[in-house]
């Protein structure tokens, strides 16, 4: 399994695929059956330089058959709600899976969730993961329905994650590293190039003493791209205005319940750019689902991708916005191979 080593740095698919603070309330975030492919073999996606939305899909591949193939690049598979699978570097990454069941908090009477697009995904068709990573404790991020039988085809699995959720995390696998904010890890691949996982803070689930949950940096192997993701749009300032982030993927709706809001986005995600001196802004919706109970009812969006893009092009005009279509590997390639 791969080699990890902890370190501190602060204070105290080669063809086009289909493919959540003291309270449970202030806890909620948020058919087509994919044929779920590895994106080693894929093509990168074509990255416009302008400021506007570049749609998800997978460019042609070259005359001779052959697909592109970076250490450094990005390809990034959004699997609605919280959850992407992520590779770089010969690395695969999960984040935050809620792939079997529903979303229910163990309250299915009081609210109730799952997927518009990728209903029928099955746990079976992930490819082989590498590593596990999980920002926060609630079940909307530490799913335990998947988390159980994911335990069980990837018994050696290496898991990155908050030390909130290590009740959690701690029955189902003996392979996991808790980082606070600062602290990092390296994931060495099987081909020998290593990733740079570094935690950042998230939101305080709780009382104000309470220990934040995690965002995460993510350092390509050359350290040409660096990725930024926190699916509250909740950071640290004073953390987060000493890194830099080439791609930050994160809330632009917001999901608000009377007098509260339960996720940002909108202009605090044009400032989290700035902030990061972003090129490439994923946009996630996490709170798009097919939702039901008395709860559900109570959450409001506020603000539109559209919305979001008008803001950063006065704030930020060189930064590109890439949707993702879920279930479709969105490819960001380095520096060098952007020209």
């Amino acid at each position: 399994m791969a080699a990890v080593q902890c370190i501190s740095f602060c204070k105290p698919f080669g063809t086009k695929m289909a493919f959540s603070p003291s309270s449970f309330a202030l806890a909620i975030s948020r058919t087509i059956h994919p044929t779920f492919k590895t994106s080693r073999s894929l093509p990168k996606v074509s990255i416009s330089r302008s400021n506007r939305v570049v749609p998800a899909v997978i460019a042609k591949e070259s005359a001779d058959g052959a697909t592109v193939s970076t250490t450094d690049a990005f390809d990034l598979t959004y699997l609605e709600g919280n959850s992407w699978l992520w590779e770089v570097g010969g690395l695969s990454i999960l984040v935050d899976p809620v792939l079997v069941g529903t979303l229910d908090f163990g309250i299915s009477w009081l609210y109730e969730a799952s997927k518009k697009i990728l209903k029928n995904f099955q746990l079976n068709e992930l490819p082989e993961v590498d590593c596990l990573l999980i920002t926060q404790s609630l079940d909307d991020h530490c799913h335990l329905k998947t988390l159980r039988p994911l335990s069980e085809k990837f018994p050696n699995l290496k898991v990155i994650a908050t030390p909130n959720a290590k009740a959690l995390l701690d029955p189902l696998f003996s392979n996991v590293t808790y980082l606070e904010c600062g602290q990092s890890s390296v994931i060495e691949a099987k081909n020998g190039s290593q990733v740079l996982i570094r935690a950042t803070a998230g939101p305080v689930l709780g009382p104000p003493w309470q220990r934040p949950e995690n965002g995460y940096l993510v350092i390509s192997p050359q350290g040409q791209l660096t990725l930024y993701y926190e699916p509250h749009c909740s950071y640290n300032e004073e953390f987060l205005g000493k890194q830099r982030a080439d791609i930050v993927i994160t809330p632009v709706i917001k999901q608000l319940l009377p007098n509260f809001t339960l996720v940002s986005g909108q202009e605090d995600a044009v400032q989290l750019a700035k902030l990061l001196h972003a090129k490439f802004i994923v946009p996630m919706n996490n709170g798009d689902m097919d939702s039901k109970g008395l709860l559900a009812s109570l959450v409001s969006a506020e603000g539109t991708i559209e919305s979001f893009k008008e803001l950063l092009s006065k704030e930020l005009p060189e930064a590109v916005v890439l949707e993702p279509t879920p279930g479709v590997p969105l490819r960001i390639p380095p520096p060098s191979d952007q020209a």
